[in-house]
């Protein structure tokens, strides 16, 4: 059974480092699958694993706003949070599912799920390899998606504009150093959109897909534990 976990923290930090979290307990044989939702109440940038600051931010009006940037555990471009943007995260069994074992066709696996997700809202979207979901017709981006691979399980965590303020994209984002083809290079306004739906009929769509529940609202004590000693390493200096 995949447990439903929704748990938003106030902090940034911990927001980002709980979805690490639940994949490392799992790994440790301490927990199972996760379905996890949340939504930061405060504007923040998230890092992939190994973007550069100066290559992917617009360093000086990220300076001017002290807004913070932090660094996930997992691959995949550069991303705003904050209210209107919700996050889905998933720690899935390699064993359990087979349909994640291999990278690829683990996203097509997954975010197939998201569209219908997506679909019983009335919204009807694609999923533009490796890790976008776009609307249909304009291709303007609503979701994007990466991944942290474990021995056992993997991380799979995506976000879902739903009513977020876009111009906070092209404020702090630069243009990014690689673009999907069908982006076909268009700014950030031109290339991102709102799905405009009530996110709590997705967050029960989704959890329908997957089967998830019950709700777990509480952080266990080696949850509580292991995201107090991640809490140093995820900030990052954007003027260093």
């Amino acid at each position: 059974m995949t447990v439903l976990r929704e748990i938003s923290f106030p902090d940034p930090a911990d927001n980002i480092l709980f979805d690490q979290v639940l994949l490392e307990v799992a790994e440790a044989g301490e927990s199972g699958e996760t379905l996890r939702f949340w939504e930061s109440p405060v504007p923040f940038i998230v890092l992939g694993r190994i973007g550069r600051p100066a290559d992917e931010l617009n360093v000086a009006a990220v300076m001017q706003q002290g807004i913070s940037v932090l660094r996930r555990c997992s691959g995949g471009g550069t991303v705003v949070q904050g209210p209107g943007c919700l996050n889905f995260a998933l720690v899935l069994s390699k064993d359990a599912q087979p349909e994640i074992a291999d990278l690829q066709r683990s996203y097509g696996y997954i975010l197939s799920k998201v569209t219908a997700a997506l679909s019983e809202c009335g919204v009807e979207a694609d999923y533009w390899p490796i890790s976008d979901i776009a609307l249909n017709g304009s291709r303007r981006k609503i979701s994007g998606n990466a991944q942290k691979r474990g021995r056992r399980f993997i991380l799979h965590h995506g976000t879902l504009l739903y009513n977020a303020d876009l111009n906070l994209i092209e404020r702090y984002l630069a243009t990014p150093p690689s673009m999907p083809d069908y982006r076909q290079a268009r700014p950030h306004l031109e290339f991102v959109a709102n799905a405009g739906i009530e996110p709590r009929r997705f967050i029960d769509g989704l959890t329908r897909q997957f089967g998830a529940g019950p709700v777990q609202s509480e952080v266990s004590a080696t949850e509580q534990a292991r995201l107090l000693e991640l809490r140093s390493a995820v900030q990052v200096h954007v003027g260093l």
